[in-house]
């Protein structure tokens, strides 16, 4: 049998075959390693919603990505803020512009997001109910979704009313309604 030797500059001759062997060895042990370590894929870190008299919305959105999410994101396989835009819009059946999108933010508003009522000379506004089993669901939807592990209930959802007054919950991902009277 003979033998297809390669000679590098520098460096013994070694058989072709024997090289490939050990190319795959090396790529399969990687592959292994990078399947094998559960991957966070993105982690949602706060959700700041800050409320104007008219009821309108400015969400904050701050996450974190992992190596193979910022890739997919490169790559154009996900975009964060569109699926997150896409789930507001399921959840809440309203128009959500997106206003701006960074690594790790993204920045929105929601035309009519609370209820606003007057009532004996007191503004009542009130907040939808939010969930974020949708995005998990759009997760599992991507072929790599067995590859990665998500948190999509923020660690810190606050909202803030136009008078300053606050809610907050921690690491949910169902938000009760929230309704709040002032003067």
């Amino acid at each position: 049998m003979r033998q297809t030797f390669i000679e590098c500059i520098g460096q013994q001759k070694a058989p072709v075959n024997q090289m490939i062997t050990k190319r795959l060895f090396i790529t399969s042990i990687v592959l292994f390693c990078l399947l094998a370590v559960p991957g966070q894929a993105m982690t949602a870190e706060s959700l700041d919603i800050r409320l104007d008299d008219q009821g309108r919305a400015q969400i904050t959105f701050d996450y974190s990505l992992s190596f193979f999410e910022n890739l997919a994101v490169f790559l154009r396989i996900a975009d964060p803020a569109q699926e997150l835009k896409s789930a507001l819009e399921s959840n809440f059946g309203k128009p959500v512009q997106v206003i701006s999108v960074s690594n790790g933010q993204a920045v929105f508003t929601v035309d009519q997001f609370a209820s606003v009522r007057d009532q004996d000379g007191q503004t009542i506004m009130r907040t939808p109910a939010m969930s974020f089993l949708e995005a998990e669901k759009v997760l599992k939807s991507y072929w790599f979704a067995p590859l990665v592990k998500a948190d999509f209930s923020p660690s810190v959802t606050t909202v803030t009313f136009p008078d300053g007054y606050r809610e907050q919950f921690s690491d949910q991902i169902e938000i009760p309604p929230v309704t709040h009277r002032y003067p």
